[in-house]
Order: structure tokens, then C-alpha cells, then sequence
């Protein structure tokens, strides 16, 4: 008999971890079923529909349209409509990924069900509480029966905090699944020149988390030093940030027409990528792109106070920046003074298989 399995995807970063997870379960098992369930977190066009048509996602089983707002309305709407599907249609197993608000509240819901849980990016910690991001990976992490973690580190933390070793298993980064799987595509389309730019003399730039975009002297302060930078910036910007760009009249406050930087609408997943792998170097704030850029060997800056992924610092490419370490950072990536990254443990696009090869032996044990 088949096992269901709830796959949960609820925004963009999710869903390039879904991808390979749903291949390698519809195509790599003979006893398992994966239900595709979208929570509809990411309710934008740009920041959905076009990554689920481009990373080859089918329309999802169920879409529980629970849209934007607070934390508190997020994470609510997604529970009561989780809840009411898992009394209706019991999964054997629910499958989430990352650390967004739904990751953790289908968790709970699952968990008081008696539904067993595995977590795929377990064991990430900035030890900044101030992220709500880390308070769903803590609560995700201290329920979940599966705790499927992308290196050692991560495996590491989780066994700090008392997990049981039987729950801790690293699997690798499923994010360089993705990667893997598209590179060849995004590296022959010639996205970048339709920005007027050649390859390996511009920058890629994306910022969303509210510390640095809510706040309209902060973003400005950011915008400002990156306008001095030499060569040019494509700015893919998200709607977070974009409403506060038009709202505080930044645009041209900061002159950023005149400016080497180019605003342009958020990409699919090829298109970005494309962008991305031809770049000089990578400015944001994202999880994800650190790890990335590490694959690639792309100079990465990451405009936060901390990391929940150190072995992008530590073996990769990465970088922490502030406002204030901006120019001297750039200046380095652009005399080619930068230091080179290793690939870490894992991160070689098989880790839906060998995730897919846990979850068979923990269902059937």
C-alpha cells in the first residue's frame, strides 16, 4: 500500500527545494505518494506561479489560499486549513521545508495529530531571536520526528540541543539539487543582455528582509552606498521592497535612474539564475543565495548581522557586510582579491534520493 506524503510549499524559496523532492518521489520510489500542497504564502504571480511553471511543478493537489499578512494571520490561517485537510484526507507523513511560517505551522498541526513530521534544511541557526525565521526552525526542529539536515554543522546544533541521534540524518543541501537539475539551461540563456551588460562586469542585488528594507533611512543608506559602486547593479526587487521604494519616493531621492543601478521586476527561477551565474558578485540578504553563490564560486556579500548558514562563511564564498564594510568588501571582489570557496560535504544534487531513501526506511521499519 502507498504512503502519502504531504509535501508542503508555501513561498518562493520553497519551492526549489520542493522541486527535486517531488522527482525524486514520484520518480525515485515505488511506495511512496506525494500530495503537493500550496499554502499560498507567496500569492504574487511573480513570486509563485512563475517558479512552480519554471522549476516543472505540477498544479498543486490542494491550494489552501491563505495569502499574505501578519505573522500571527499566517501562521493562523495556515493551521486551521491544514488541520481541517489532514482530518479529511490523513497523510502518513508531512514533508516540510526551510523555515517560513507555514513550514512551522503545519508542523504543530501534524505533530498534535499524531501525523509523523520530517524537515528537510533541519539544524540552521543564527542564534538571532530577533528573526522570526529562527524561532520557526526551533519550534520546527523540536517536534519534527525527521530531521534531515544539509551539513554537519546543522547536524551538529541539533544534537546540542538534546535531539536523539535516530532523528538526526544529513542528507545533504537540497537546495544544489535545483542547481544541479537547471544549471546547463540557465547558463545558455542570455537574460543579462537584455540589461545592457556583459558578463562578469555587473552585480546582482537582492534585498527583502525587513531590517533592511522597512525602514526607509536604512534602505536608503543601502542604496546610497550601492550607487557609488563601479560597475552595474541588477536589482530584481521584491514587492516588500518596492512598496517602500514608491511610498518614501526613494527612486529618486536616491537617484537611482541616474545611477548604474537598474530596478527591475523579480524574475523566474532560469532567468535569475542566469543572471546570477554570469555575475562579478552577489549582494543580499537571502538564505538561500549564499549557498548558491558557494556552488558557483561567486563572490557573495550578505547584507545581515548573522547567518544560519556559517559553512557558506567558512568554506564558501560568503561574506557578512554591513553599510559600513560595503566599499571596502566590493573594492576587493572587483581587484579580484576575493578568497575561494570550497563546495561542502553533500552539496552534489543527489540529496532528494538520499532523503527520499530515509523517509522510505523510517515508513516501513
Amino acid at each position: 500500500m502507498l504512503k502519502k506524503i504531504f509535501l508542503i510549499a508555501a513561498a518562493r524559496p520553497n519551492f526549489m527545494k520542493v522541486a527535486p523532492l517531488w522527482r525524486a518521489l514520484e520518480m525515485g520510489s515505488t511506495i511512496l505518494q506525494p500530495i503537493l500542497i500550496h499554502t499560498g504564502q507567496h500569492y504574487d504571480q511573480n513570486m509563485s506561479d512563475v517558479f512552480f511553471d519554471d522549476l516543472g511543478l505540477p498544479t498543486p493537489h490542494v491550494h489552501l489560499g491563505v495569502g499574505g499578512g501578519s505573522h500571527a494571520q499566517q501562521t493562523s490561517g495556515v493551521m486551521l486549513k491544514f488541520e481541517e485537510l489532514c482530518l479529511r484526507d490523513r497523510p502518513d507523513l508531512v514533508l516540510v521545508v526551510g523555515d517560513v511560517n507555514a513550514t512551522m505551522a503545519t508542523t504543530i498541526v501534524a505533530t498534535k495529530l499524531h501525523i509523523p513530521v520530517a524537515h528537510v534544511e533541519a539544524g540552521l541557526r543564527s542564534r538571532d531571536m530577533t528573526m522570526p525565521e529562527e524561532i520557526n526552525r526551533l519550534l520546527t526542529d523540536s517536534v519534527a520526528d525527521l530531521l534531515l539536515t544539509p551539513s554537519a554543522d546543522g547536524s551538529e546544533n541539533l544534537r546540542n540541543e538534546g535531539a536523539a541521534e535516530n532523528r538526526i540524518h544529513l542528507v545533504g543541501n537540497i537546495m544544489i539539487d535545483t542547481l544541479v537539475h537547471s544549471i546547463e539551461k540557465a547558463k545558455s540563456l542570455e537574460t543579462f543582455l537584455q540589461y545592457d551588460v556583459q558578463p562578469q562586469n555587473y552585480g546582482v542585488v537582492t534585498l527583502h528582509r525587513p531590517a533592511n528594507v522597512d525602514d526607509p533611512a536604512t534602505l536608503k543608506r543601502i542604496l546610497d552606498v550601492l550607487t557609488q559602486v563601479e560597475i552595474p547593479l541588477l536589482f530584481p526587487v521584491h514587492p516588500r521592497t518596492q512598496a517602500v521604494l514608491k511610498q518614501n519616493n526613494l527612486i529618486e531621492t536616491c537617484g537611482l535612474a541616474r545611477s548604474q543601478i537598474r530596478l527591475i521586476d523579480p524574475l523566474g527561477y532560469y532567468d535569475f539564475m542566469n543572471l546570477m551565474i554570469h555575475s562579478k558578485m552577489v549582494l543580499s540578504d537571502s538564505g538561500g543565495i549564499q549557498e548558491e553563490t558557494t556552488f558557483l564560486n561567486i563572490p557573495c556579500l550578505t547584507l545581515r548581522p548573522n547567518t544560519e548558514r556559517p559553512i557558506t562563511i567558512t568554506q564558501g564564498t560568503n561574506e557578512m557586510a554591513t553599510i559600513e564594510s560595503l566599499p571596502e568588501q566590493v573594492d576587493r571582489i572587483l581587484q579580484g582579491n576575493w578568497k575561494k570557496g570550497t563546495i561542502p560535504e553533500l552539496w552534489d544534487g543527489n540529496t532528494a534520493p538520499r532523503i527520499v531513501k530515509v523517509l522510505e526506511e523510517f515508513l516501513t521499519k
